[in-house]
């Protein structure tokens, strides 16, 4: 399974890249990284210090105590906001236990959730499109839920429906494709393109 350490080679730096974006609102300060992480104090003030000088996190001090958090306009932010996802709470159980899942063919969170942005009943946070083991899907979002401490509002459908619904333009998909997303299983353009004909030996 891909690791966001396949990449990016330091493990102090992959670490703290995943609790930024894991909640990309939020600012920390040093001591708090460090007891997070699991890592060296040093180690992490200097990996905070090269990501500071890369224009990825903004510093700021606070009373007797130094915060990071992210710059959203960092040039990379939103392709590390997708690599997290896929590699960190919701997208790397998806990947892990695909096989218990039962037959996904796509799987795709929001950029509302991705973003951690609040939650909203009416919109839908993943979706998962396949012949699925309905129980084992609902149990994995549980644990998420309560480790975000929030509710994911999800659906699951057969490629057959997705296709029907798409191919008569139904509202619920297309405000789903017309919105921001993160492919975690899956080939965005496949799903797209996906024609009738081509569900029937899914």
């Amino acid at each position: 399974m891909a690791q966001l350490r396949d990449i990016i080679v330091s493990r102090v730096r992959s670490k703290l890249l995943k609790l930024f974006f894991d909640q990309p609102d939020e600012i920390y300060y040093v001591r708090q990284l460090v007891r997070l992480s699991g890592e060296e104090i040093n180690a992490v003030r200097r990996e905070l210090a090269n990501l500071e000088t890369k224009g990825l996190l903004a510093k700021e001090p606070r009373g007797n105590r130094l915060y990071y958090g992210l710059v959203k306009d960092y040039g990379f932010y939103n392709e590390l906001l997708g690599i997290v996802a896929k590699t960190f709470g919701l997208g790397r159980q998806l990947i892990k236990q695909r096989n218990r899942l039962g037959r996904i063919k796509f799987a795709m969170v929001s950029g509302r959730f991705v973003r951690r942005l609040p939650y909203r009943e009416s919109r839908v946070d993943l979706i998962v499109i396949g012949q699925l083991v309905m129980q084992n899907l609902a149990s994995l979002v549980r644990e998420e839920e309560k480790r975000l401490n929030r509710e994911i509002n999800y659906t699951a459908m057969t490629i057959q429906e997705f296709n029907f619904r798409k191919s008569r333009r139904d509202p619920f998909i297309l405000e789903v494709l017309r919105g921001s997303r993160v492919m975690i299983i899956g080939d965005e353009q496949e799903m797209l393109e996906l024609k009738e004909d081509e569900t029937k030996n899914n």
